[in-house]
């Protein structure tokens, strides 16, 4: 996979937390917008699933306790 490079301008406070970060740690600069990056994506990626399916009115709701009644999980 290749790499592409990114220019960004940041506020000075997120800038200052950004190196403060990367000096505590030892890790680069980019080690630490790439997680962030990742990280984003990843809870973008399921509040999507999660409004998709609250908006699903084909999909049959249950309620927590015969969820945890089919999960074997009641008392």
């Amino acid at each position: 996979m290749g790499r592409n490079v990114i220019t960004v301008s940041l506020p000075e406070k997120l800038s200052q937390q950004v190196n403060s970060y990367c000096i505590e740690t030892e890790r680069p600069k980019s080690w630490l917008i790439q997680k962030a990056l990742e990280s984003y994506f990843n809870d973008l990626q399921d509040l999507e699933i999660a409004l998709s399916r609250k908006f699903d009115t084909s999909d049959e709701e249950i309620t927590l306790e015969d969820a945890r009644r089919e999960l074997g999980l009641s008392d």
